[in-house]
Formats: C-alpha cells, structure tokens, sequence
C-alpha cells in the first residue's frame, strides 16, 4: 500500500505489523501533518469479533483526551478494509527506551543508578496518569505491555491498543476474550479467565515496573502454562535482591501493585501515583540542592580515595593496623590544598564489599584510588601501594615497601609524596612540613592509639568503652601524644550525648582530655572541635562552641566532622539555613558518612520540612538499613507528620535489636501519646523506671513520653530535672518539634532562658 493514498492519507512506509492490525505512516494532505494508519489485517475482515475489537479500540481511544493517550483521529473503511487514523509518535517503545538509558552506564549492570530510577519513575508517572484518565472513564486496558506504550523523543509516553479494552457498558465479545492479553503481563484473575476490573491493569503495570526496574520478568517459563502457574502460585525474586540502588519504597510500589489478591492492591491508580511521585521528587535536581556543596557540579579539583588496605598478614589479625595505616594516609593527603581527599568513613564504605572502581569513583566523586595491602609480620613489615585512574582502570603508579616495623612513619610518608608526585600536586612549604610531622615517635603508643581507633570507629557502647583503654594506655605510654586525648574526648562525648553514662561524668572528662590534647597541639583541629561538642552540650556555651568550631575548620578544613558537628550546633541554634550549608561542606568531604547523612535529615527536622526530612533519611537507609540513628529520625520525621502508623513502624524496628535503647523507646512512647494510644505510652513511662534502676536516663527523653501524653505537669518537672543534670538534649529545647506543644506555655520560655537560648 505504500504511495496509495488513503481518503486524504498518502502512505509513506510501514512502520509496525502485529496480530490485529498493520500500520503504516503517513501524510495527511489536508492538515499537512504525519498520521499513523492502522489497517485491520484482510484475513480477519470476515470475522465479527475480530472487526468487533477492531472497532473498540477505536471507540475506547477516542473516548479519552489525555496526552498520555494515542489520539484517534477517525474510524473508516477504504476499499472494503478497515483503517483507524490516528496521532503519529516518532519514538521508541518503553523497553528499547529505558535499554537506552541503561546503556549509559556500562559495566555495572547489577545496579540501578538514580538517574535511571528517575527515567524510570517519570515515565511511570505518566503511563499510569494516562491509564488512570481511562479508568475515570470506565476502561480497563487489559493488555499492559512494553508493546503497547511508545516514548516520543521529547520522553513524552502514548499509550496504544485498546483491542481488547473493556469498557464500561459493553458485554464481554466471548469466554474467550476474559484471557486474552499477552501472558506474562496478565493478572492471577486474569489467566484464570475470572471477571476483571481495573486492578488487573494494576497488576500488569506493576509487572512491567517490575521489568524495567530489573532488566527482567517476574514470573517466567519455556511455556505459557509455566507462566501462568507461577503468576498464581508463586512470589518473584525480590527486586532488591535482583539489582541494588533500587529503593525500597520503589520495592513496595512494585510488590503491592503485584498482591495476588486484587482486594489487597492498590485499589486504585490514583494511590499509586500518589507514591510513584513521593519517589520520583527524591530524585529531582531541587531535591538536595539545600545540602549539595557548590563543589558537587563541574568539579575539576583532582581527587583521592585511599580504599581499606587489605589484611595480608598470615594470622589476619592486623586489621587494626591496615585500617591505621589507611587513615594516616588520608590525613596527610587532606592537609594539601587543592586536592580532594575521599574522608575515612567514605572509602571505608567500600571495605568488604566487589565494587568496581567506576562505581566507587562515581560514589565518591573521585577520579583516582589508592589500593594496597600490608602484611605485618614480627618487626618486619611489607606494604603494597597501587595508584589507578577511575576512569579507564589503567595503573598510574604501584610500589612495594619492605622494612622493619620502625619504619612505618617513612614508608607512609613515601607513599603520600609518591601520590602527590604522581597527581601532579604543587606542595607548598608548609604542606610539607605538616605532611612530615609525626605526633608520636612511639610506636607501641602508636600501636595502641591505632586499636583504640579501630573500636571507636565501631561507633556502639562496648566499642567506645573499650577505644577509651587502649587510647589511655596509648597517652600513658607518650604523654606527648595529643591524638589519643582526642580519642578519648570524643568518646565520652558519645557516651554523655547518648545517655550511655551521666551527662556530668561523660563530658567532664571529655572537657579535660580536650584541654590536655590542645595543651600538647593547640593547632590540633580534632581537639577543638571535641572541644566545641563539649560546649555546645555541656556547657551551654554557644559563642565559646562556635569559636572552637570555626577554629577547628580554620586548621583542619577537609575534616568532616568539624562541619558536621558545626552544622548540628546552628542547627540547634536555629540558624537553619548556615546549618544546611555547612552540612553540605560536611557530606562534600565525606558523601557516604551515615551520621553526616543523618544529621541532614534532623536539619529538615528542626526547619520543619519533614517531606525533605523523609526523603534524606530514606537515601541514608538505603546506605546501611542497619544504622539504627537514621530510622530513629526518620521516625521523628513521620511522627511530627501524622503519620504515627509508619513512626512506630521505624522506632520498632531500632528496639528489635536494642530494647532499651532510651533514645529510641522515647520517641516510640511520644507517638503513642499523640496517636491517642495512652496506655502505650504509659507502658514506656514505666520501662523507664525500670532501666533507671539500673542505668542513667534521660529525663528530657522522658519529658517527650509525658509530652506526648498530654502530662504538661509531669513533662515539665522532668524538664527541670534534666536541667540540673545538665543533660545533653537541652540544646534541642529552641530548635525541635519535640517541645512545640510547651511552646505556648510561660514555663517553657522560662527553661529557654535558663539554658541561655531564649534569643
């Protein structure tokens, strides 16, 4: 039929041929533009049901107006055939789309990255926006496949083939057509041949989210009957398990829009867009632009990460001091400007884990990565260093180090000059002074400063315990020797902020071992940072903390922690949006830090976006779903929502592994209390009382229980209880929506002036 001209269509080339109809491009003369004609194929033009389909499509099309539907144009007959002209879309299907954009990103075909997610998710938007439009108007598609849904070059998608749509007010054509549809994408109702509605496009959708997600079906077979079998009987592989970067609330999109039993769907499509843009707005360029540093763009600096060196040690028992030698590394390199420096707990994100180095250096935005290993054996010691290019994977530099133990400081300094030669880095004078300088000639103290380090970094209470002896046996050992007063400063900080000791016990100390290690280097900027924690939650004094923390980013501006512990500190100052700032310098240096992460979220808290609190708290569970601070503030983040079901959800989920954790359970009774569940929560009041019999607890955790309640009597006298413990929460009274409901009250104003933060 190519070059006939068809009514006022000349056809110009066939573009698509299936079992209802043949298409063919063409130009309308009239309105001088390309159309797409669908031809009803001859051998089916005697039969009634198959011009009977013909003719639905047609008419289910044209009943709707919605720019994710394919316009009909006209029904008519030429030459005894019939024909349907309609809207001509120069694109792709959906599957070949998405392959597109999944080609972007060659060899790591085992993750999802978020700009896939986001393609992904915007084309769904659409898809079901269009399919919920014929929904409203009394149509169910039932044939969802990849086949059926063209994307235009502007990623614009059309729905097509309405053949066997039912709709509303039409009977059934046979038994025959309650199957039909493309099998695999059909619902368990649907290939048992049973009655229909427009959950069973809900399923099909979620099928093909499914497989656009995981570059797979969900339910397959050589046969059509094994299909079916599995769409009835069996579950499919969960995506997390199939590729990694897939969010878990795109997780739960997909497995409740595929529920077997259609009551227990989603109901309607409208739910499920509802969800489908709450994931979609997380990947959007406006959603973290209050904490991406202005370094996050077109950053030419060039760029560091040293990976946990490798155990080669016969005994494996030097893990410690592979993870020390590494951090050394990274601290010499951090003092020199101009060179970006991937921080510890980023590289040491990869630790254990086959990540290819182009995903590692995407993760942490760098262009090159140290690799190594150390084998320690006696007083002998080996140390391989290999340097590569991100980019191509191609080494730049290798060398291997052999020596006496005694020679650890020299072998480190080697290799931090060989990486800096090899980058290209313009040392300055005093860059190499300070890369040179050694706290400790020691090396047994250095040997115990090292595990010391090794359990701090496990970040738990035994872990901070036990750091705390080795980094006193280290000081003991060199009292010259300022970073394991650090180490023990920033212990106690932990163990005072978290309740896990006696606020005045915790921070007394961590105050004198500050002191100590800035008595030994007052250019320490670890120390005074610690210093500045003490402040701002013991002491309550806020210049003197924003003075130690500036001081601490003036001599060490790559360590992370100083603008992490900065930002909280404004953040409870309620000087929110320095806060967001500095956070962001905070994640620049140190992008896959959980607390860094975390403490975005709380920022959210305190500035009440709790939608972006939601979403910042969610990336960072997807990190570790283990880390138990990030649920906690996501719960805080659903509870100061309304949404009391999801925050006992997170609370519970800490509790299952620590039972009385006091920070957790407060906030867990504080929703009950709100959500009317005063029984609950009273519950919790009394498992307080149990675990302080027999350990310190927070009253102002308490206070939050009682607030929730509605006990403002009983909420206030913990309050002043927690004053005069000095308890590290009182800084949260000005900035957290914990104590909104005692804002009103005179009393409340009285505790923010005693604390110093009614300004």
């Amino acid at each position: 039929m190519i070059g006939q001209t068809v009514s006022h269509y000349k056809i110009i080339e066939k573009i698509g041929e299936g079992g209802m109809g043949v298409v063919y491009k063409a130009a309308d003369q009239k309105l001088r533009r390309y159309i797409a004609l669908k031809f009803l194929p001859v051998g089916l033009l005697a039969n009634p049901e198959s011009r009977e389909r013909f003719i639905r499509e047609a008419q289910a099309a044209a009943a709707l107006n919605h720019p994710n539907i394919i316009t009909v144009y006209e029904i008519n007959e030429f030459q005894g055939q019939l024909y349907i002209a309609m809207e001509f879309v120069d694109g792709a299907f959906l599957h070949r789309k998405i392959a597109e954009k999944n080609h972007e990103r060659p060899g790591a075909e085992h993750i999802l990255h978020e700009a896939q997610l986001d393609y992904v998710a915007k084309l769904f938007i659409q898809l079901a926006e269009g399919l919920y439009k014929a929904h409203c108007a009394g149509i169910v598609h039932r044939d969802i496949k990849p086949q059926n849904i063209l994307v235009d070059s502007d990623d614009r998608v059309k729905i097509l083939d309405f053949g066997i749509a039912k709709l509303r007010g039409m009977s059934t054509l046979t038994q025959q057509a309650f199957t039909m549809g493309t099998v695999p994408y059909m619902s368990p109702e649907q290939v048992r041949g049973k009655e229909i509605d427009h959950r069973s496009d809900i399923w099909s959708l979620g099928v093909l989210l499914y497989e656009m997600l995981a570059d797979r079906m969900p339910f397959s077979g050589e046969y059509p009957e094994t299909v079916i079998y599995a769409i009835v009987n069996e579950k499919p592989e969960l995506l997390s398990a199939v590729k990694t970067g897939i969010p878990i609330e795109m997780e739960r999109i997909v497995n409740r829009a595929m529920v077997k039993d259609p009551a227990h769907r989603y109901q309607g499509l409208d739910e499920m867009l509802k969800d489908l843009k709450a994931v979609a707005s997380r990947f959007t360029s406006e959603t973290m632009t209050e904490i991406m540093s202005p370094e996050d763009e077109n950053d030419s600096r060039i760029s560091i990460a040293v990976l946990p060196f490798a155990d080669m040690s016969p005994q494996k028992d030097q893990e410690y001091f592979c993870d020390g030698m590494v951090e050394e590394l990274i601290n010499s390199l951090s003092k020199i400007d101009g060179l970006k420096v991937a921080s510890r707990t980023s590289s040491f994100f990869f630790k254990g884990k086959n990540c290819e180095l182009q995903e590692i250096g995407a993760r942490l935005k760098v262009k090159t990565v140290l690799e190594g290993g150390v084998q320690k054996a006696g007083d002998r010691l080996r140390v391989t260093a290999h340097l590569v290019n991100v980019e191509d994977g191609c080494q730049i530099w290798s060398e291997r180090f052999n020596g006496e133990l005694q020679d650890v400081f020299a072998v480190q300094d080697e290799i931090t000059m060989a990486i800096v030669e090899n980058l290209k880095v313009k040392l300055l004078g005093e860059e190499k002074v300070e890369i040179a300088r050694r706290h400790t000639n020691d090396l047994e103290a250095y040997n115990l400063f090292l595990q010391g380090r090794y359990f701090w970094n496990k970040r738990y209470e035994v872990g901070m315990k036990k750091s705390i002896e080795f980094f006193q046996q280290a000081s003991q050992r060199d009292p010259n020797y300022a970073l394991p007063f650090v180490g023990i400063a920033d212990a106690f900080n932990i163990l005072g902020f978290y309740g896990f000791m006696p606020p005045k016990d915790a921070f007394q100390k961590a105050r004198a071992s500050a002191r100590r290690a800035l008595q030994i280097d007052e250019h320490l900027g670890e120390a005074h940072a610690s210093l500045g924690w003490v402040k701002t939650f013991f002491e309550w004094d806020w210049a003197g903390a924003e003075r130690e923390y500036k001081r601490a980013i003036e001599l060490s501006p790559h360590y992370a922690t100083s603008h992490e512990w900065f930002a909280l500190f404004l953040g409870v100052m309620g000087r929110y949006e320095e806060a967001l700032r500095e956070i962001a310098i905070a994640r620049d240096h140190d992008p896959l830090s959980l607390i860094i992460n975390s403490v975005a979220g709380v920022l959210f808290i305190f500035s009440r976006r709790y939608d972006k609190a939601i979403k910042q708290l969610t990336r960072t569970i997807e990190m570790d779903p283990t880390f138990a601070l990030a649920h906690i503030w996501l719960g805080e983040a659903y509870m100061f929502s309304g949404m009391y079901p999801e925050a006992v959800g997170e609370f519970k989920k800490v509790l299952a592994q620590a039972p009385n954790m006091t920070y957790a359970l407060a906030d867990l009774g504080m929703t009950y209390g709100l959500a009317g569940q005063k029984e609950e929560a009273q519950k919790i009041i009394q498992q307080f009382d149990q675990i302080a019999t027999q350990a310190y607890v927070s009253m102002v955790l308490k206070a939050q229980v009682f607030i929730g309640i509605g006990l403002k009597n009983k909420a206030f006298d913990a309050l002043d209880q927690a004053y005069e413990d000095r308890d590290s929460f009182v800084p949260y009274f000005k900035a957290s929506p914990h104590y909104d409901r005692l804002r009103p009250d005179p009393r409340f104003e009285v505790m923010l002036i005693k604390a110093n933060l009614h300004s």
